[in-house]
């Protein structure tokens, strides 16, 4: 249920019954002996009607029809409104639900794009886990999420592969020989002018679908997005094969592109390539090289023109790194300028910042490589698997194993988008493994306890699902978390901030702490007994829909 919209819309009726106008602006207060939530806009309303803030806001309480969630609702100076909701109300909210938005639509989300010449590192994580998480948040607000992998699968890459697997006459490939062929033809490439020509024509050759070139890229693309699947899948990314569109995938619309940008006289010739210069006195955007070849602001144009025309987006969102800013705001300004955006479909770049070492510098290997993102997978478990054991040393491996994959990865992927994704963060096992502060592992414990509460009591589950209302503040408290999850969603989906969402699910976890520490609740009269496990209950669910939003596991124990 949206409370902050229920409040605001009461607010607003009355606003209208007074003779005043403006939006009722609803936030959750900071201080809760203040009431739950506070609404801003009674002064600026005021200050339109020239009236007194503290005259008006007494006015719009009077007015206000909140008898059926509230239990108080005071003024404080200059012209806040504190409303306190009633145990009755919060008993009417249903764990876990969250309401369609009001307007669905089509939503294009551009997220992971890995290079398919090597195989997937750190620098891929936070797009492909930040991207998912808001397809998955954008979902469940009744949006239809198109999920696009804008892979790295064309250009002068490809062409050094292929000139390199010629010459050594090697057919058969593994996703180690391609990184290993990368950095081999790269060096020839750099060192030899007839090899770097013979790429270059190999490129042309892939382009204008010649047979050999046409095949050997096929089987380059295969072996690698078998290990991106392999990546996705461990990762619980719901991202498949389907959803690939590379930027082959464009090639035969990027002579269109330039058409329509000469159509609208946006290119200007500079020692022979075809570019578009800004006012800002910024980089010009080359569109098109004095050789006739096409770079990633053509692709990334004709990728536009089909998501728009051909999916129909209302939305596209591109979770790609904050060094790429100015290559969106350009592209984005291009394709308005161009007529490619017709509809005034809302392009959206998502940056985010880098992931660092201790040090405070780019997290990479002691060599200086990046580092690879299975092996970082693997050693999340290994030391998942290694505190769970600790801490149960009796429990069979293979439980600790299962339990070690759930929570080695959730804390990968917590770690991350725990943080504002606008920033750079220090990636640092001890404490994305910890049990206490803002870590994957502190929720899911939280989680497991609510289970294996449920599991001792031995109540019917059908009982606990039923509402309850709340009695005293502990329970109250608890129960008016629960019901913030559909306003956090929904702002979530608007801004594309998962932290919000994580700071939701520690907040509710550590209200639920208090509550369990506070509040007996096994060994109570049936009634008090039943009520606190259905609040503890609907915690639980509360806790893995957010947790399933942001693409994380539960489990039972830990």
């Amino acid at each position: 249920m949206k409370i902050k919209d229920l409040i605001a819309s009461e607010i607003e009726k009355a606003f209208v019954t007074i003779g005043l106008s403006g939006p009722a602006l609803v936030k959750t207060t900071s201080n809760p002996e203040l009431g739950d939530y506070q609404v801003n806009g009674v002064m600026a309303a005021a200050k339109k009607a020239n009236l007194r803030p503290d005259e008006t806001a007494q006015k719009v309480i009077e007015a206000a029809k909140l008898d059926h969630i509230a239990t108080k609702v005071s003024y404080a100076k200059p012209g806040f409104i504190n409303i306190q909701l009633s145990p009755e109300f919060l008993a009417s909210i249903s764990a876990g639900t969250l309401e369609a938005a009001s307007e669905t639509m089509n939503i294009v989300v551009d997220y992971s794009a890995p290079n398919l010449a090597k195989e997937m590192h750190v620098g891929h994580l936070r797009s492909t886990i930040i991207g998912d998480c808001i397809a998955r948040t954008l979902e469940a607000k009744g949006h239809k999420v198109i999920r696009q992998n804008h892979v790295g699968d064309w250009g002068t890459q490809f062409g050094m592969l292929l000139t390199y697997m010629a010459d050594l006459e090697q057919d058969s490939l593994l996703l180690s020989d391609l990184e290993n062929f990368y950095r081999l033809a790269k060096q020839r490439f750099d060192l030899d002018a007839d090899f770097k020509e013979r790429s270059r024509q190999a490129v042309v050759n892939l382009q204008s679908g010649q047979s050999f070139e046409t095949e050997h890229w096929g089987k380059f693309i295969n072996v690698s997005m078998s290990h991106c699947q392999e990546i996705y899948k461990k990762l619980r990314v719901g991202l498949d094969n389907t959803h690939t569109f590379g930027e082959s995938s464009y090639n035969d619309a990027l002579p269109t592109v330039i058409e329509g940008l000469e159509a609208k006289n946006l290119i200007e010739i500079s020692d022979g390539a075809k570019c578009i210069f800004f006012e800002e006195n910024k980089s010009p955007l080359i569109i098109q090289k004095s050789d006739g070849g096409y770079l990633y602001a053509t692709t990334d144009l004709a990728a536009i023109k089909y998501r728009i025309k051909e999916l129909n987006a209302n939305r596209i969102l591109y979770f790609v790194d904050s060094r790429q800013s100015l290559h969106f705001k350009q592209i984005f300004s291009v394709a308005n300028l161009a007529g490619f955006n017709p509809n005034a479909t809302s392009l959206e770049h998502m940056a985010f910042g880098t992931m660092l070492n201790d040090d405070g510098k780019p997290f990479k290997t002691r060599e200086g490589g990046l580092i690879k993102l299975m092996p970082l997978i693997k050693e999340a478990i290994r030391r998942a698997t290694e505190t769970v054991l600790e801490k149960n040393p009796t429990m069979p491996k293979k439980d600790a194993l299962e339990i070690g994959e759930t929570v080695g990865i959730a804390a990968i992927k917590y770690a991350d988008l725990s943080k504002n994704r606008t920033n750079d963060y220090i990636f640092d096992w001890d404490q994305m493994l910890s049990l206490e502060g803002n870590t994957a592992p502190y929720i899911l414990y939280a989680y497991t306890r609510i289970q294996s509460l449920i599991a001792r009591s031995a109540e019917p589950i059908n009982i606990l699902e039923e509402c309850v209302i709340p009695e005293g503040e502990s329970e109250r408290l608890l129960c008016l978390e629960i019901g913030k999850l559909d306003d956090v969603v929904d702002q979530v989906a608007l801004e594309g901030f998962p932290h919000l969402l994580c700071n939701y699910l520690y907040a509710l976890s550590t209200r639920f702490s208090q509550f369990y520490e506070n509040s007996e609740i096994l060994n109570q009269p049936q009634k008090t007994k039943t009520r606190r496990l259905s609040i503890a209950y609907a915690t639980g669910i509360t806790l893995k829909k957010g947790l399933s939003l942001l693409g994380i596991d539960t489990v039972t124990k830990m």
